[in-house]
């Protein structure tokens, strides 16, 4: 653990600021989105506003870097925000619905999306999602 923790605290100095958070929910699903960050096939993620309407703090900053974490909540990657779009579910284009990297398609896109955020697999199509594009900084398995 004291490697874990020193690993932190030198995270800390280096990125500092720096917040730690997970790609997904199940471990399956962090461990597969995080391979698509390190290869850079991913590099965008999206949330529905409503996750940050209350805690604005929590927006993703242009410029900062932040830390995404394995499973076990150990560092996986460095990642710095390239920009911040809040944009209407129907309003997200092709291009930004691929830079998630996990679909074949904006119709894929779609039906992901509206089953991960929308009741009974049905997103409004005025639900305001928060997208974050980022750019990997540094792969911590490297380290």
């Amino acid at each position: 653990m004291t490697d874990q923790n020193d690993n932190m605290e030198d995270l800390q100095d280096t990125y500092p600021g720096a917040g730690t958070f997970k790609l997904a929910d199940t471990k399956g699903r962090v461990e597969h989105l995080n391979k698509l960050v390190a290869a850079k096939q991913k590099t965008a993620t999206c949330l529905p506003w409503s996750e940050f309407e209350n805690d604005q703090d929590a927006l993703p900053q242009v410029g900062r870097c932040d830390i995404i974490a394995n499973w076990d909540g150990t560092p996986a990657m460095v990642v710095r925000t390239v920009s911040v779009d809040k944009i209407k579910f129907r309003h997200v284009t092709p291009q930004l619905a691929m830079t998630e990297g996990e679909d074949k398609d904006i119709e894929a896109w779609r039906k992901r999306t509206a089953k991960a955020f929308g009741t009974k697999g049905v997103l409004d199509r005025d639900t305001v999602l928060v997208f974050e594009t980022f750019e990997l900084v540094e792969d911590l398995s490297v380290r």
